[in-house]
């Protein structure tokens, strides 16, 4: 893997995995099982209120070039197909989803020591063009995402972002589309146990709107992990993730309003088997 500035989706990634990822507001099940020739299919299922959703999944591995098959319960297929360092630091990616005859898409992507480069293009008569780029190294890095409508004309996005970086924690900062500014910082407190901190304040300029959220998340052993989260609407949200057999977890997720004790908590459970 090649350390550099990464790519712009890479800004404040650290810190949002700690505060969102792996939390669950519905029930999901979800089973992969692998033949010996690199075939892996994987079948999900959600309950979402009184609605259940589902979907299978068949990806294939050949050497540098993995295609991603997934039909859901409205079906669509969703196909995407990487080709991994066909020359250093190169990435391409093709997607389209069908019946939708928009929705096919190129991105190339490209890393070394000092750039990170994303640049994709829709396959359309009047495609959507989007380019990121971000120049640094593994301290400190700068960049910018671009999105351009050749139908109109208009840029539909345009934001930029910075992030900073020692070996125990990463402060980023996002201006997206000249209207939101997020600051975010993710501190690793201890290693060994898997124990960190972090926080994410956004400003909306337009609606004045202000949203801080903070979080923590510690290893209780090799197999267990917890994670916890408040908000300034005072939302708390906490998760237990237990891996209980190699590659397999289930993960039991819990919001609760503070304002509003008396109102029963949500919970989420997740359910990943793997061979």
């Amino acid at each position: 893997m090649v350390k550099g500035p990464g790519l712009y989706s890479d800004i404040g990634k650290k810190a949002r995995d700690l505060l969102y990822k792996d939390y669950v507001a519905d029930h999901k099940f979800t089973v992969t099982t692998c033949n010996s020739n690199g075939v892996a299919v994987t079948s999900s299922g959600v309950k979402k209120g009184e609605l259940y959703l589902g979907d299978v999944s068949t990806q294939l591995k050949n050497k540098n070039i993995v295609t991603d098959v997934k039909v859901d319960t409205s079906s669509n297929i969703y196909t995407t197909i990487t080709v991994d360092e066909p020359a250093p630091g190169l990435k391409t990616v093709l997607s389209f989803i069908v019946p939708d005859q928009r929705s096919g898409k190129v991105e190339i992507q490209y890393l070394n020591e000092y750039v990170g480069i994303s640049t994709s293009i829709g396959l359309t008569a009047s495609p959507l063009v989007n380019f990121s780029g971000v120049v640094g190294n593994n301290s400190l890095a700068l960049g910018s995402d671009l999105s351009f409508n050749t139908a109109t004309g208009n840029f539909i996005k345009c934001d930029a972002g910075m992030s900073f970086s020692s070996s125990d924690l990463i402060a980023s900062l996002t201006l997206n589309s000249g209207d939101t500014l997020t600051a975010s910082y993710y501190h690793s407190v201890n290693p060994l146990t898997n124990t960190a901190a972090g926080a994410e304040f956004t400003h909306n300029f337009s609606s004045d709107e202000n949203t801080l959220t903070i979080g923590t998340q510690h290893s209780l052993d090799p197999l267990t992990t917890v994670k916890a989260k408040v908000n300034n609407k005072c939302i708390a949200t906490a998760l237990i993730q237990h891996q209980w057999r190699p590659r397999s977890v289930f993960t039991i997720t819990g919001e609760v309003d503070t304002k509003a004790v008396e109102k029963s908590p949500k919970i989420g459970l997740a359910v990943a088997v793997k061979p």
